[in-house]
């Protein structure tokens, strides 16, 4: 069993950046691939980025590609997501997902664990 807990979110302008943190309370090394998706008021959750067991490889959705980075440290059982040059459409509720089978999927049922959520509102 592996409890994923987001923390970082807030509100900020357009242009700033944020980073938020997912951590998980069992072992995640070596063991779980991670995800971030993301669901915005009215919509539905989409996939934003995704990163290997090892850290090695990563996937991003187009709309944050050369914007978002996501990154793992697997001593510390935290994945991270780095936000830059923030804009208002990626206002949402921010979730961290655990995948023991499958990486870089953009599919939430290839997901196992999921985070309470955590939100980012960004003003224009």
């Amino acid at each position: 069993q592996v409890q994923l807990v987001e923390s970082g979110g807030g509100l900020v302008q357009a242009g700033d950046s944020l980073r938020l943190s997912c951590a998980a309370s069992g072992r995640i090394a070596s063991t779980y691939a991670m995800g971030w998706f993301r669901q915005a008021p009215g919509k539905e959750r989409e996939f934003v980025a995704a990163i290997s067991w090892s850290g090695g490889r990563t996937r991003y959705a187009d709309s944050v590609k050369g914007r978002f980075t996501i990154s793992r440290d697997n001593a510390k059982n935290t994945v991270y997501l780095q936000m830059n040059s923030l804009k208002s459409e990626d206002t949402a509720v921010y979730y961290c997902a655990a995948s023991k089978t499958s990486w870089g999927s953009r599919s939430e049922s290839e997901y196992d664990y999921w985070g309470q959520g955590t939100q980012v509102t960004v003003s224009s």
